[in-house]
């Protein structure tokens, strides 16, 4: 029992990884909705029993408007989408699709600005002493 256990976190990363390998292929290929454009999928957290899934996307335009557009239609397509992962899956249960915007990056790009722009006063006030 205890050598199942300890494979079932490695194998439920290993479903998830291709869970966002082929819904994003799904995405670019086959979604036919004018709403989603370009997105890139982040990640894909799975819960211990395959019921749900979290998957995490992000924007080229960080826009608010924009973003709750993506997410209505990848929202409306969660059913579709589903299906045709179930056509390429075979697990014993498939996962229900929640789609989340990741806004590590633009967190990410917020923050480095920051440390540019107290590393430029840093060396400004260096340089006038």
């Amino acid at each position: 029992m205890a050598k199942h256990s300890k494979s079932i976190p490695g194998r439920g990363q290993r479903v998830a990884d291709q869970i966002q390998r082929d819904l994003a292929e799904l995405i670019a290929m086959e979604l036919k909705d004018p709403r989603v454009g370009m997105i890139t999928l982040t990640e894909v957290q799975l819960t211990p029993d395959y019921a749900h899934a979290k998957i995490f996307f992000t924007t080229l335009v960080d826009d608010p408007a924009a973003v709750q557009n993506t997410l209505k239609g990848l929202q409306t397509a969660s059913g579709f989408l589903r299906n045709q992962l179930g056509k390429r899956l075979s697990i014993h249960t498939l996962p229900e699709l929640h789609f989340v915007h990741d806004i590590s990056t633009s967190r990410g790009a917020a923050l480095s600005k920051l440390i540019d722009e107290a590393n430029a006063t840093r060396a400004k006030d260096a340089d006038e002493q």
